[in-house]
């Protein structure tokens, strides 16, 4: 049970039921604020100045009264006070519990209200936030700066590879050109180190309409689950998938993900994820949008040559953590996953190499790889990778 201290706690879209049984639970103890939502709670805040000792939502982990709220507190130089989640259902999945501890929520509560817990957590996560704030590790990473040895090397590789190869990229060129028309090369916008967008140049190896057939696409995907085919993802004429909220709505999303030639509602994304065991990718097996030319490229990884100018001009190395789309990178933003990001963006890298023609990855493993060469890099591992990239060329691509 509480002390005599009497708490002072805000509470955010919290149901008549839910402040009932927190008021008989604390009695006299408890001084509550009820407010619609976190706006309400801001101008409160800045009007009055109310010293409140907790907060304690009623919403999702991903919902406007969740981390978005909390982030924006934040933004708005709220107060550092204990931010508690009751969440609308009965179950948490790791992946919102994992978004959640990122975020810096300092508890969820689950329906319905276990009161023993509450009565025992609520007062110590208040009485102790200060501890937990001046404890909380904070780790810094520094700019990643490309040194010179590793720069002169990629300028001296990438220019000779660019004179020799010139007779072999004006073959490919015409085979492209012949088979799909122009353009031969494609380029699409990929974040790199420090998380720099830059276009990212390839040999297109799919018919030019590529983006435009995924819409008609949807039921070969790979990473379909059963649950995932019941409802897929709708590609519109516009280039959004939408979620059914939105489409029902008749609305365009208002937190958009941005993919090379198409946008992506995050609610969608995130069903997708959850109903994909936990891919939000988009794989066909025997992609009918690949050129017979484009899958022989593929296949020997011929398609990603003109990356080469990307390295000569500075956006890339020869050996790096590969660069992402943007839909992708900009999820990635935890401690666990940015640190891949403080490490060059490469054509070639450490789990290209190590699992090459071995059978699937999965994103985790991707993600660990590609932290191992974040900490590991240096000239000469990457001459290291170089040899062992040569090898790996000639093995079909499975990952």
């Amino acid at each position: 049970m509480l002390s005599n201290t009497v708490y002072n706690i805000a509470f955010i879209n919290c149901d008549n039921d839910i402040l009932h049984q927190f008021t008989t639970l604390f009695g006299e103890q408890l001084e509550k604020h009820s407010f619609k939502n976190g706006l309400e709670l801001f101008k409160h805040w800045q009007s009055k100045k109310t010293n409140f000792d907790c907060i304690i939502s009623q919403d999702d982990v991903l919902s406007v009264n969740g981390t978005s709220l909390l982030k924006t507190l934040e933004k708005k130089k709220f107060p550092n006070i204990p931010f508690c989640l009751l969440l609308t259902t009965n179950n948490l999945s790791d992946n919102n519990r994992a978004i959640a501890l990122d975020a810096g929520v300092a508890e969820i509560f689950l329906l319905p209200l276990n009161l023993q817990s509450v009565s025992v957590r609520l007062p110590f996560l208040i009485n102790n936030w200060s501890k937990f704030s001046e404890n909380k590790k904070i780790q810094t990473f520094s700019e990643y700066k490309t040194p010179l040895p590793k720069r002169l090397f990629d300028i001296f590789f990438a220019g000779l590879a660019l004179l020799l190869l010139s007779p072999f990229f004006l073959i490919i060129y015409i085979l492209v050109v012949l088979e799909s028309g122009r353009p031969a090369f494609y380029y699409s916008l990929r974040v790199g180190t420090g998380y720099r967008i830059f276009k990212f140049f390839k040999f297109r190896s799919m018919y030019k309409d590529a983006d435009k057939r995924l819409k008609d696409l949807q039921h070969l995907n790979q990473y379909n689950t059963d649950a995932a085919k019941t409802s897929e993802p709708v590609l519109t004429e516009q280039g959004i998938i939408l979620c059914d909220e939105c489409r029902q709505a008749g609305t365009s999303c208002k937190f958009p993900f941005y993919a090379d030639h198409f946008k992506w509602c995050e609610k969608e994304y995130f069903h997708t994820r959850k109903n994909s065991s936990g891919s939000a990718f988009f794989k066909l097996k025997d992609d009918p949008r690949i050129t017979k030319i484009g899958k022989f490229i593929r296949n020997t990884s011929i398609d990603e040559l003109p990356q080469l100018w990307n390295v000569l001009i500075g956006d890339m190395s020869i050996v790096g953590n590969r660069p992402l789309p943007l839909y992708e990178a900009e999820k990635l933003t935890t401690d666990k996953y940015a640190l891949r990001f403080l490490a060059p963006a490469g054509i070639t890298g450490l789990w290209q190499v190590m699992k090459r023609g071995k059978g699937k990855m999965s994103e985790e493993e991707r993600l660990m790889l590609d932290n191992v060469y974040a900490k590991k890099n240096s000239f000469w591992f990457d001459i290291k990778l170089i040899f062992l990239t040569i090898p790996a060329l000639f093995q079909k691509e499975n990952v």
